[in-house]
């Protein structure tokens, strides 16, 4: 069986389990199984496999049919222009995030010192990368996981930003260390009723911890309001990513607790994704 003959097969496999993405899907696990890019493959597609390659393939396609995301299968993601190991004690990297890290560069365009805190830190994707656009920015990252924290402080060193880095394992209620220029935070908000109806996949090999904001998605984002109230300096800047359908009740949120909204980014759907904030003086 050659490249072509088993990207065929492995698509029709995935079909059958209704997985969103087959062919692609079926193209990446066949680029893990022999250690070869896409681009590889695709120009040698008439080359045969071993029994010992198909096999693994099989084994690979097998894990995709119960729903295990290709992330959790590679234990890789791409984000923004770097790679992060993620796995299942963390959220894994979704690209709307990045509209969080492309608005942030852009306002803050010149080098210059920040001192950065992200609050549910994960893999570290949104912190790291904005480290290593700004080479002068300082930042701490909090979470209550410290498998979360273990996770990020790989990828910190890895992409060699970990001596610009405190890692904290707090839940944020806790928190009280400093003063700082950007807050950033992905907090948990998918309601009761939206976790309940959530692919099998998500529920089953990501961190409830990281989706699940309370009955009505808006208990973690209260409390990083509290929170960032008080250590947010005067002229400093809050950005937060919201989930669908809430931003009029976040906004109510932002104000109760001290911020009038100062920037609205739309996902590529048009949803209210990404909100801005600094405090009220």
């Amino acid at each position: 069986m050659n490249y072509r003959e088993i990207i065929n097969t492995g698509t029709l496999l995935l079909k059958d389990y209704c997985i969103p993405t087959p062919e692609i899907d079926a193209e990446i696990l066949l680029t893990i199984c022999l250690n070869k890019s896409r681009e590889q493959i695709l120009l040698n597609s008439e080359q045969d496999l071993n029994q010992y390659q198909i096999n693994n393939y099989y084994e690979l396609i097998s894990r995709r049919k119960k729903r295990q995301p290709i992330s959790f299968i590679t234990g890789k993601k791409f984000f923004w222009k770097y790679e992060f190991n993620v796995g299942k004690s963390v959220l894994t990297p979704r690209f709307e995030t990045e509209l969080l890290v492309e608005k942030i560069l852009k306002r803050f365009k010149f080098e210059k010192k920040l001192n950065v805190l992200d609050i549910g830190l994960g893999s570290g994707c949104i912190l790291i990368s904005l480290l290593k656009e700004r080479k002068l920015w300082m930042g701490t990252g909090v979470d209550i996981s410290s498998l979360a924290i273990k996770k990020a402080k790989i990828n910190a060193k890895i992409q060699q930003v970990d001596n610009r880095i405190r890692f904290i394992k707090s839940d944020i209620d806790k928190f009280s260390n400093g003063k700082y220029d950007l807050i950033v935070s992905n907090p948990p908000y998918i309601n009761n009723i939206e976790y309940n109806n959530l692919d099998i996949g998500v529920k089953k090999y990501e961190p409830r911890e990281a989706l699940y904001g309370g009955l009505d998605g808006l208990k973690v984002i209260e409390k990083v309001l509290i929170k960032s109230n008080k250590i947010l300096k005067n002229n400093g800047l809050l950005g937060m990513e919201i989930g669908f359908g809430q931003f009029y009740k976040v906004s109510e949120l932002f104000k109760k607790n001290g911020f009038f909204i100062c920037g609205i980014i739309k996902d590529y759907q048009r949803i209210k994704r990404c909100v801005f904030a600094k405090k009220i003086k």
